[in-house]
């Protein structure tokens, strides 16, 4: 039985992993490499594997660092099963139809074949088939799987695989995908994991502390007043997955409960606007805090002040409407997207704010005005990064270092081996180095196409 680390090794994207068991090969993730042109090139190579000779595919979550190359399995060959549940299937149908286009785009640019195409998509979609949490699956004599709430994001799984190594003896391995940052406004807590022989964990926050979510609000609400006394102009780059839909249900309140003054507040991505629909259609994976707010009549996602920006021309037009305003828009970490207009608008003012709600990736645009980089490029040009800038990390969707660790406590049984994947290669190191030296536990940080026997 052996275990290939093909993505998310010493970097955040790219989650990919096959296990041999036997004759059988089972994939976990398939998700697009993002960050610098160095990371994106690996996108474009061919799978280390023969796809024709995968059996099933695992997704966990439906973020492209986890799905984004599944459709490039398709056009190479692949024909198997695609396992998730149902609003991970619905939110991948959006997120890939939306990132076709992007892929078409970006291949038009550098004068090469896109990733896939709208048919190798269509295939794909085909081929999943979904469950629901806590159903414990027979795929054949010597494979069995369970998926439990991550909390991540809507949909999002931990992936439990029994393996049959010899008779009467299993092998249990479990893939964390990416674990949430409870108590969040809209998902349940993430699930704990009782046993587990080998753990593959995500590290994206190895290395520090969310701030509580009551600071959050508080701090969202001062940003909020200050930007209205400035007459300024606040940006927030957002995951049109998850962060938006949060950020709604947290203004939603501060509205409501009349905690900030009336101001105009635009969701300037067609994405999020599609993947808040997706939303809707799932309230049953929603908290039961949340059921009941919409059971009493609340439309979570629609307050005085809120408008949808779906054309280009909408989208223009924010322009013509005076500060104080608030504009949430794609991509979370300003690599593409039209929050680049806005930064390109608004950031030369001190009187504008720029917040960060979201991890972002070494190299990328949203990373370098975070870090404070005095000019960037934006769209081609040279802009001035004067506008105060703010992070609130606690609406990062990942598990904090002290959340990693709890979840790893709770496994009754210790582990024979961790991997720490999915995190840059200081918090991948500094969590390793706690699992090994404060719990015990044999742990390390896996190498891009290192291979495994379990």
């Amino acid at each position: 039985m052996k275990l290939h680390f093909y993505g998310g090794a010493k970097v955040v994207t790219g989650a990919n992993y096959l296990i041999e068991t036997g004759k059988t090969k089972i994939i976990v993730d398939c998700g697009l490499f993002q960050g610098p042109p160095e990371l994106a090139e690996l996108n474009y190579l061919p799978f280390p594997y023969d796809p024709k000779t995968i059996n099933y595919v695992f997704i966990t979550h439906s973020h492209l660092d986890h799905c984004g190359r599944l459709a490039k399995m398709v056009k190479d060959g692949f024909s198997g099963q695609i396992i998730c549940t149902p609003p991970t299937r619905d939110l991948m149908a959006v997120a890939l139809e939306d990132a076709v286009h992007l892929l078409e785009d970006e291949a038009k640019d550098k004068k090469q074949e896109p990733l896939y195409s709208q048919e190798d998509l269509t295939k794909t979609l085909g081929l999943i088939r979904v469950y629901d949490y806590d159903q414990e699956v027979k795929l054949s004599s010597n494979i069995r799987f369970r998926l439990k709430d991550a909390g991540h994001i809507l949909g999002s799984s931990i992936i439990e695989l029994w393996l049959l190594k010899e008779k009467n003896k299993q092998t249990k391995i479990v893939f964390t995908g990416d674990l949430g940052n409870p108590p969040t406004p809209l998902l349940n807590p993430t699930e704990y994991v009782d046993q587990a022989d080998y753990l593959i964990i995500e590290s994206a926050y190895g290395d520090r502390l969310h701030e509580s979510k009551k600071e959050r609000k508080n701090t969202l609400q001062n940003i909020i007043k200050d930007i209205i006394k400035r007459q300024g102009v606040l940006m927030i780059p957002s995951f049109a997955l998850e962060r938006t839909q949060e950020l709604l249900y947290e203004l939603n309140d501060l509205v409501e409960h009349h905690k900030i003054s009336y101001l105009p507040i635009f969701i300037d991505s067609p994405l999020a606007i599609k993947i808040t629909g997706v939303y809707k259609k799932h309230e049953k994976y929603f908290n039961q805090k949340t059921r009941y707010i919409l059971n009493s009549g609340d439309d979570i996602f629609n307050f005085p002040g809120l408008k949808f920006t779906n054309t280009k021309q909408e989208s223009k037009n924010i322009i013509k409407v005076p500060p104080p305003k608030i504009i949430i828009a794609g991509s979370g970490m300003s690599t593409g997207g039209r929050i680049l207009f806005h930064e390109k608008e608004y950031l030369p003012n001190l009187n504008n704010c720029f917040l960060v709600i979201g991890f972002q990736v070494e190299g990328t645009l949203g990373r370098k005005i975070l870090e404070g980089t005095p000019v960037v490029n934006i769209l081609g040009q040279m802009i001035k990064n004067k506008a105060q800038v703010k992070a609130i990390g606690s609406y990062s969707a990942h598990a904090d270092q002290k959340q990693l660790l709890n979840f790893i406590k709770k496994i009754s049984k210790p582990v024979k081996k961790i991997f720490v994947v999915q995190g840059e290669k200081k918090p991948a190191e500094v969590l390793t180095k706690i699992i090994t030296e404060k719990l015990g536990l044999e742990a390390e940080v896996p190498k891009y196409e290192q291979v495994v026997e379990i």
